[in-house]
């Protein structure tokens, strides 16, 4: 049986990760699926929006109760945050609870400072503004940002430790929209430092999205209602592994180039050119 070379793992500031693949915690009809969606997922980081999150179910259940901290990294986020303050606040809150949990995320955040309740997209000069502040604090900032090359720059200069373009609004299911801003992103980030982590984060809808993204070049996606919002949950939250996993390998082979015209796939030389029979 022909072994792979292994893959190098996903390194995040002092973190490392064996799953590219990481997933969230909301939306799910119960704590026993999600249970369940997150272990078929592959996952090893899961992320948990210290804000928005539904903590107790309507039995009081605390959702911490399904989640195994010796198996997951939580990476705590500050999703629903509208400004700069309040991001801030969330993600000290986040330390805060980690570290009472003794649960080693408790020195990273997912950075979301939105701009409006209907698209939810990332105000860019908050997000700057709270990365900086935040890496001032000592945390490892992964950025929720839009695939705007230039405010992408702008995050990793300000001191990001992964910056994260959106494939499209959050929780839309339209996959990559812009795959070219996508590409210009991962110019500008990983120029003279190729081993700068891009993740696609927001809009994927299903497994075809994970892989594209992957096959794009970029190191990993976070995804949340792809999987809890599908029709089957679990049987999705496998399709993304193995889609992650293709994409990965994808992107290492290299694709052939697309052209206009047929290429045959059997060599050419040697045919045989007389008449046959």
């Amino acid at each position: 049986m022909t072994v792979l070379p292994p893959d190098k793992p996903l390194v995040l500031g002092t973190h490392t990760l064996n799953s590219r693949l990481i997933v969230g915690t909301g939306k799910y009809s119960t704590f026993e699926l999600m249970q369940e969606c997150l272990e078929a997922s592959g996952s090893d980081v899961i992320t948990v929006a210290v804000r928005r999150e539904r903590l107790v179910d309507a039995s009081g259940r605390n959702i911490l109760e399904f989640i195994d901290l010796k198996r997951y990294t939580i990476l705590p986020n500050t999703a629903g945050c509208f400004n700069t303050e309040d991001a801030i606040r969330v993600a000290r809150l986040g330390r805060e609870i980690l570290r009472g949990l003794e649960n080693p995320g408790a020195d990273w955040v997912k950075l979301e400072v939105l701009a409006d309740t209907r698209t939810l997209l990332p105000d860019p000069v908050a997000t700057v503004e709270a990365c900086k502040q935040l890496v001032d604090e000592g945390f490892q900032v992964l950025c929720y940002t839009s695939d705007d090359p230039i405010t992408a720059r702008r995050l990793k200069s300000a001191g990001a430790t992964s910056v994260m373009p959106a494939g499209s609004p959050i929780g839309s299911g339209q996959g990559v929209l812009n795959p070219n801003n996508i590409r210009i992103c991962l110019e500008y980030l990983k120029e003279n430092d190729p081993d700068y982590p891009v993740i696609i984060d927001a809009g994927v809808g299903t497994a075809s999205d994970v892989a594209f993204a992957m096959e794009l070049g970029c190191d990993g996606v976070l995804l949340n209602t792809a999987i809890a919002s599908a029709r089957d949950p679990l049987r999705m939250a496998v399709a993304m592994k193995q889609a992650c996993d293709a994409g990965r390998h994808a992107a290492l082979s290299g694709r052939i180039p697309r052209k206009l015209y047929a290429t045959a796939s059997s060599p050419t030389e040697g045919v045989i050119s007389r008449p046959l029979g």
